[in-house]
């Protein structure tokens, strides 16, 4: 498989492509845009066919592999796959709808999928180097402490993680500073969107370049972004095979949509990709905050990128999301339009989710996956409301925003990552929106 950059189109087709290890390794590409594959691979019928009856990690591998098979070796994907994946992703009924629970990674948030596996990849791709790698990370919340948790000893590789000071969870920000070691930390005065400005801009000063072996971990990174279709791969599966059971609340074989809270539209893409290569999903319905930069998209036609603004759901705190720019290069606006429903939620709105639906069900939702709920409420779409099941993603454990969630319900049930990190003392370098104070700060 080989991999282009989103800008180096011309009128006769792509430029010369790129391995996957130098993609992932590269992180963003020499000209400032995204990689993508050059085609996108299908399962097998036969695949396709034993689904349901299939593992998670059997799901895994034939969702990865056609992206990397010319670079890892099956049986080093297979151990990957195993060391990674050690969580579930249950498909949780709350009320008349499901719940994508994937939370149960070690640091409770969807991240953790990507970040392990990437790695695990990384350093099986940087096997005899001898020179260390240098990760360079802007996070609106989960994404840094997902990397940090995931690189955090791993030998040749540092790690740097921006975050937008105050902007972040007490909780998020002990995840990301508190580890030490090959992960550092910088507090930017600023935005999310500042913060992945100055990453772009890092990637793009060649005296740092020379100087140092740079990279992505966040979902701009294709390497990243890959194994998070896993679990739309595996969850659409598994309500396939719910959907031949007497107790399923919807016609048999009635596909699957996906309600996905979304910033920086990575985890979107990566449902369009498992969609794309034959998961049995219907559709999507991208959910955003205030910040509703691409349902307003989906709806007009036009894109308009803006400063981000502040909400409770921090992390979808997002103006000018990266991964449009791959969803754009991959699919026509027709076809996202037929693929993907656009719909947004205020802070009321998700505050008034989190008390109804725990009032209603006893379930707890985090700001973001609250206003996933609420958006997908806002929808007045007959086929996607009460003719074809849909999956809300959690894309965050509840009590990693207690601060938010409690007053609205009761005390959360705390699981042992968080309880961990809570104990740790955060570190972290505050600088202002400025690269040279970046370039200076690595």
């Amino acid at each position: 498989m080989k991999y282009y950059s989103t800008r180096s189109k011309t009128a006769g087709g792509f430029k010369d492509g790129v391995s996957f290890a130098t993609a992932a390794l590269t992180g963003l590409a020499p000209d400032g845009g995204l990689f993508i594959p050059v085609e996108m691979p299908r399962y097998a019928e036969a695949v396709i066919t034993s689904f349901p009856q299939m593992t998670f990690h059997d799901i895994a591998i034939e969702t990865i592999k056609p992206f990397v098979k010319e670079e890892i070796p099956i049986s080093t994907l297979e151990d990957m796959v195993q060391s990674a994946f050690t969580f579930p992703a249950p498909l949780v009924a709350v009320g008349d709808r499901l719940v994508l629970e994937l939370f149960h990674g070690p640091t409770a948030a969807f991240k953790d999928f990507g970040a392990r596996f990437m790695a695990r990849a990384f350093s099986f791709l940087r096997r005899g180097e001898d020179k260390p790698l240098h990760i360079l990370v802007a996070t609106s919340g989960d994404t840094g402490g997902a990397v940090a948790e995931g690189f955090f000893g791993v030998e040749g590789v540092f790690v740097t993680v921006l975050y937008p000071k105050g902007r972040v969870s007490s909780l998020q920000e002990r995840q990301i500073a508190g580890l030490g070691g090959n992960i550092k930390a910088l507090a930017v005065e600023g935005s999310f969107d500042d913060c992945q400005r100055l990453v772009k801009a890092a990637f793009a000063d060649e005296g740092l370049k020379e100087r140092m072996a740079l990279s992505s971990a966040n979902s701009i990174n294709v390497a990243r972004l890959i194994p998070q279709a896993v679990y739309y791969a595996v969850a659409s599966a598994e309500a396939l095979r719910r959907s031949r059971e007497v107790d399923w609340n919807w016609p048999r074989n009635a596909l699957v949509s996906f309600c996905v809270p979304s910033g920086n539209f990575g985890n979107l893409t990566a449902g369009l990709y498992a969609h794309a290569m034959g998961a049995p999903i219907k559709r999507f319905i991208a959910a955003t905050n205030i910040n509703k930069t691409v349902p307003e998209y989906l709806e007009t036609s036009v894109y308009s990128p803006r400063e981000s603004r502040k909400t409770l759901s921090t992390a979808m705190d997002v103006g000018a999301p990266s991964n449009f720019d791959r969803m754009t290069a991959h699919w026509s606006f027709e076809v996202l339009r037929k693929l993907i429903i656009g719909a947004w939620a205020s802070d009321d709105d998700t505050r008034k989710t989190i008390t109804d639906v725990h009032k209603k069900y006893g379930y707890f939702l985090d700001p973001h996956t609250a206003a996933g709920w609420a958006g997908f409420d806002r929808l007045d779409v007959q086929d996607v409301m009460t003719l074809y099941p849909c999956a809300i993603l959690a894309t965050a454990h509840p009590a990693k925003f207690a601060e938010i969630v409690e007053p609205l319900t009761c005390p959360i049930p705390v699981p042992p990552a968080i309880q961990n990190a809570v104990r740790r003392e955060p570190h972290a370098i505050t600088i202002p929106v400025s690269l040279a104070a970046l370039l200076e700060a690595i």
